[in-house]
């Protein structure tokens, strides 16, 4: 070990992380040095500290130079690169080492000019014919972490076997302090008025009377989602001032995640101050958008699926016939029935937007459940809270001319396809060896009942063909619950979903509290796993 550690320190180029390593407890360097962090969804994500199982400018450097090797074995070297990050704690450098390392390479770099959203680099790659582009992120993790997005040419993000090939090939990468470096210049803010000229052409309703009440939640969001709903002719946005400028400490959201409770607390006490139709909260990197409406019982976010379901049937009511619309295996069914409905065709995908961008050809709108939206896929491979904000600003504005709110328009949906209530329990562990056990328990011995209803299909996912993935799905009439790891933070996830059909809207209060019941039920059973 400590030879190892030794040696890192002598190839490490940041002067802060040899320190921390030289003054670290023997407990500390085990935990630093146990496992190199590795490729997950769309790159690495994980702790901002020394070693080769953290983030740091030494892991950063040598998975960039993994790249460059990966991208020249491909012929893509001397390729246009996009690089840009977020506002947290160790962004800037990241950013600046990823940027110095390609352009050392050959590579053209585009190193965007200062902390701005995710969106805008996946943008960027497919707009310059990019070759590959990073963003320094870790999206809704707590300020602790830090990550490095990757997205390849065309601008989605990356998928196997390409993450385990890049993965291999940092093995093959000599120390941090080797690998070269040349300056890069940051761009100017051309790439950002593009993307800003972009999203002003989405809305397809010539409405625009709606107040918006917004959150940037401490990230990097604000102020180019203020600059886009202006531009699409969205001028009455009121924000949180409290969480408008980006913070890497996120004082007021520990766990910076819309869809966590508490989080978006000041956003619907805004809402309801200033008499807003709509409110909307970015995640840190605004990639993602959650939309609160106001109710007969006060404000509430909707789920994701129920944006979900909203902005599909807006964007569909234009789209040309037989386009396709996507969700993810944990995502609700009513999107299957919607598009029979609308003429649409349907897929289903693997859980992350590296599948659904992928889902086929004609794909016009794609949504997962963890209220991520890819509105307008043509220009942006990716989910983004950004666009899916002007959108979701169109259908309100529209609506609202009607006499109508998204909520009516919900009513409407369960009217013609039932209720489809979802929701979602989340166990954080310590030790991820607890979820394992978990998934082998519930492969081994699956509940023969969910609220009283038979359980008809087991369907094992981790050994199906192409959603093959870490999961199980548990279904029985009018049921489902699937059971999966998460991608990307220390939890088990259940996904709950009860259908019940409506016979006439009278009836509509009913059926919603019996599938409520019936995910009260479900969620009993998620809790005891």
């Amino acid at each position: 070990m400590r030879q190892r550690v030794d040696a890192w320190i002598e190839g490490d180029p940041d002067a802060d992380t040899r320190d921390h390593l030289r003054a670290a407890t023997d407990d500390e360097l085990q935990e630093w040095f146990a496992d190199t962090l590795a490729f997950g969804t769309a790159g690495l994500r994980g702790p901002l500290r020394a070693g080769p199982n953290g983030m740091n400018t030494a892991v950063v450097v040598r998975t960039t130079a993994a790249i460059v090797s990966w991208l020249r074995e491909r012929c893509l070297g001397g390729g246009t690169v996009v690089v840009g990050r977020d506002a947290r704690h160790g962004s800037e450098k990241f950013a600046t080492a990823t940027a110095e390392v390609f352009a050392a390479a050959g590579f053209e770099v585009v190193l965007l000019p200062r902390p701005l959203p995710t969106p805008i680099v996946a943008f960027a790659v497919r707009h310059l014919g990019a070759v590959a582009g990073v963003q320094i992120t870790a999206s809704h993790n707590p300020a602790p972490d830090n990550g490095y997005k990757v997205y390849l040419s065309g601008g989605a993000q990356l998928i196997p076997p390409a993450d385990r090939e890049i993965e291999a090939a940092i093995a093959g990468v000599g120390p941090a302090a080797t690998v070269p470096r040349t300056p890069v210049t940051p761009a100017d803010d051309g790439l950002i008025d593009k993307y800003l000229e972009r999203v002003r052409s989405l809305p397809i309703r010539v409405d625009r009377s709606v107040r918006i009440a917004l959150t940037a939640m401490h990230g990097v969001g604000g102020a180019t989602c203020v600059a886009a709903l202006h531009a699409a002719g969205f001028d009455d946005v009121h924000v949180v001032t409290s969480q408008f400028e980006p913070d890497p400490d996120f004082p007021t959201a520990p766990f910076p995640n819309p869809e966590e409770p508490g989080t978006t607390d000041a956003l619907l006490s805004l809402a309801a101050n200033v008499e807003a139709d709509i409110a909307i909260a970015l995640d840190p990197d605004a990639d993602r958008c959650a939309v609160g409406v106001p109710g007969p019982r006060g404000w509430r976010m909707l789920t994701g699926d129920e944006t979900g379901a909203l902005l599909a049937d807006h964007l569909l009511s234009s789209a040309p016939p037989n386009s396709l619309v996507a969700n993810t295996i944990v995502s609700s069914q009513l999107m299957s029935a919607l598009a029979l409905a609308r003429g649409a065709r349907y897929a289903r995908t693997l859980t992350g937007f590296k599948w659904l961008v992928r889902a086929g050809d004609g794909l016009v709108y794609a949504y997962e459940e963890a209220i991520g939206h890819c509105v307008d896929p043509t220009f942006v491979r990716d989910k983004d809270g950004i666009s899916a904000a002007v959108v979701v600003a169109d259908l309100t504005a529209a609506l609202r001319t009607r006499g109508t709110t998204l909520l009516d328009a919900l009513d409407d949906l369960a009217v013609e396809f039932g209720v489809h209530a979802a929701a979602q329990v989340s166990k954080r562990v310590d030790d991820l060896a607890d979820i394992a056990a978990v998934m082998t328990r519930v492969r081994a011995d699956p509940p023969a009942t969910l609220a009283g209803r038979a359980v008809t299909t087991v369907d094992h996912l981790a050994v199906r063909g192409p959603l093959r993935t870490d999961a199980v799905e548990l279904v029985g009439d009018g049921i489902r619950v699937i059971v999966r790891p998460s991608g990307t933070e220390p939890k088990l996830k259940a996904y709950l979903e009860a259908i019940v059909p409506v016979a006439r809207r009278a009836t509509l209060p009913d059926d919603r509290a019996e599938a409520e019941a019936i995910l009260g039920e479900l969620g009993t059973f998620a809790r005891g796993l």
